[in-house]
């Protein structure tokens, strides 16, 4: 089993990274594709457990003490297989 982690900046938090390639995509002819973007990291956990729930209650506890700054980004968190 594996858990699929997504952080990314909270909305409203400034992405400094975000804006740049944004501006960078619309100098290479993106610009009327796009409105905004925003970077964020992802983080692949394989897990020694078969129980989904308790994986998840554990991945989450990860998240909150090391993987995410909850003071300034969101996480999702997804169970796999």
């Amino acid at each position: 089993m594996k858990a699929i982690v997504n952080v990314g900046l909270k909305k409203g938090v400034l992405d400094d990274q975000g804006k740049a390639i944004n501006h960078a995509l619309g100098t290479l002819g993106f610009k009327d594709l796009i409105s905004d973007v925003r970077v964020g990291k992802q983080i692949i956990i394989e897990l020694n457990s078969d129980d989904e729930n308790s994986a998840k209650i554990e991945v989450t506890k990860m998240c909150e003490k090391l993987l995410a700054n909850t003071v300034i980004e969101d996480y999702t968190i997804e169970i796999v297989g």
